[in-house]
């Protein structure tokens, strides 16, 4: 059984307390912000469809059969598989979503790359992320390291070697935009819920968007 079947209401079930509710809200216009005109997406790693659902993707793919039960609800296409070998044909997709999960996967690079080998050419892969420069990458380890079954799973990255990633399977970044500026905790509601364009790395939550220019 997949880590996430066994926590998949736990995790969604997250985004109805106070801080989910009011983080969620912003990390949606962070992505708003960004979010190209597209006719057709995909959102890899796509849980339990919340970001796909409200962000107009149709087609959600997770390992989580559980996850995706609850993604359909939604109006979500399910598509059981994993992001470093996605089950579609070259240039299905102009719009690869991305949130949060390339710090759970097992070769984010390799998911980066499926993500291209499925976008029309110009077609735009959009990510949200938790990257290490920010503080809440650090309170979220705490957590891992007292226990907490999600983010034991969970691994980090740097502004900087995201980018890298992306120049090398043919893309452009085009767009940055960031979020939750306040001190990092779990338990109240967000009250700034400001985006800023660009990368800060006081934010909690960093949207990067990336046009295909080859490959």
């Amino acid at each position: 059984m997949h880590p996430f079947d066994v926590w998949a209401f736990r995790y969604d079930e997250w985004y109805d307390r106070p801080f989910g509710r009011s983080a969620y809200i912003a990390e949606v216009a962070c992505l708003q912000r960004l979010k190209p005109t597209f006719r057709r997406g995909l959102e890899v790693g796509v849980g339990t469809g919340r970001f796909a659902s409200v962000l107009g993707v149709a087609f959600g793919l997770d390992p989580s059969q559980v996850e995706l039960r609850i993604a359909q609800a939604r109006g979500v296409q399910p598509v059981q598989g994993v992001g470093e070998a996605l089950p579609f044909l070259a240039e299905s997709f102009d719009l690869v979503l991305i949130v949060v999960t390339l710090c759970f996967v097992e070769d984010p690079v390799r998911v980066l790359l499926e993500s291209v080998r499925v976008l029309t050419p110009g077609g735009h892969v959009l990510l949200g992320l938790i990257l290490r420069d920010s503080p809440w990458a650090e309170f979220y380890q705490t957590k891992a390291r007292q226990g907490h079954p999600i983010y034991q799973l969970a691994r980090f990255y740097s502004f900087e070697e995201v980018g890298r990633w992306l120049e090398a399977p043919g893309l452009q970044v085009d767009g940055v935009a960031s979020t939750l500026f306040e001190p990092p905790q779990d338990i109240e509601p967000i009250r700034n819920l400001e985006v800023r364009d660009g990368f800060w790395p006081a934010a909690g939550f960093t949207c990067i968007r990336a046009r295909k220019i080859r490959g």
